[in-house]
């Protein structure tokens, strides 16, 4: 087997993965949604209200497009490095997060404590393993860096929209009812800084690693 198979085995893996955990938190979402009064689109809206979700999501519909069309401007864009190493980056966070800041607000039992395990720690894990090992980072710029916050910029945008109109908030530092918008401000520029701290290390890493390589050849 080639390393081109082997990489591309492993994304599948990772998307497989990926897709099981929101599969089953979809269902587990929708019936304790239900269960709570919100209407089916409700539910939905609620169930999307998540970067973990999000994140996960954007790691399974890209490895459609990879596999399933990959000579499409969707596979094409999903197989860049650059959207790779993002990708890796946002994930991350996710795991990083959850596991410094959430992981102690509740605990999960039986299906969901699956659901939970797939989507914070098994997925973001074996996703970083898939990029550090396959993914090439020679084409990596500073640039790239600035263009990794707009999915995180967005989603923040996007979650005080959503908030302020059905006024729940998915995450506690992200809530202005309990917070003010003082704080939570504060609080999604530290996660955009820490975005651009991680881009930026990758970035330099990756640089470093280059010219140690070259300077190793010559």
């Amino acid at each position: 087997m080639t390393e081109t198979q082997t990489a591309r085995r492993s994304l599948l893996f990772v998307g497989i993965l990926a897709w099981v955990g929101l599969v089953l938190q979809f269902y587990l979402s929708l019936q304790l949604s239900l269960a709570n009064g919100r209407t089916v689109p409700g539910a939905i809206a609620f169930f999307f209200s998540f970067f973990t979700i999000w994140t996960n999501f954007l790691i399974a519909i890209g490895t459609i497009f990879t596999f399933v069309t990959p000579k499409s401007s969707a596979g094409e864009f999903f197989s860049r490095p650059e959207v790779q190493t993002g990708t890796a980056i946002y994930i991350a966070v996710v795991g990083i997060v959850y596991s410094l800041v959430l992981r102690e607000l509740w605990s999960p039992a039986g299906a969901q404590k699956i659901a939970d395990l797939l989507l914070h720690d098994v997925v973001p894990l074996a996703y970083f393993v898939y990029w550090l090992l396959f993914v090439p980072k020679s084409s990596l710029r500073w640039k790239h860096a600035l263009w990794w916050l707009a999915y995180p910029f967005a989603y923040l945008i996007y979650t005080m929209v959503r908030g302020r109109i059905v006024g729940t908030y998915p995450y506690p530092f992200l809530d202005v009812t309990g917070l003010g918008y003082g704080r939570e401000l504060a609080n999604a520029l530290v996660l955009l800084v820490v975005f651009l701290g991680i881009g930026l290390l990758i970035i330099a890493l990756s640089r470093r690693r280059a010219r140690s390589t070259d300077m190793s050849s010559n």
